[in-house]
């Protein structure tokens, strides 16, 4: 049973929001529970939208680029915070 649910997560997506902080923006993505924040990165690049120097927070806490999606527990609709750095 196991091994399935582990198949299935493969086609699983989450409709997920960015928020940029600095442009009041709010964009949409759709990831995998296996995606990488280096990932939504990526995404986010496709889509015009600069990541360097900017720091991802979900509920408060900092996340790192090495991250899943999985390991953040984010659902469907979650909405991530993209803030810069302070520097």
């Amino acid at each position: 049973m196991e091994g399935l649910r582990r198949g299935l997560s493969r086609w699983k997506r989450y409709h997920i929001q960015v928020h940029l902080a600095d442009e009041a923006l709010l964009l949409p993505l759709t990831v995998r529970p296996r995606d990488t924040l280096s990932d939504l990165r990526a995404q986010l690049v496709g889509q015009g939208v600069s990541s360097w120097k900017r720091t991802f927070y979900y509920n408060a806490q900092r996340l790192d680029d090495h991250q899943t999606v999985r390991d953040v527990r984010l659902q469907d609709g979650s909405v991530l915070l993209l803030v810069s750095d302070p520097r």
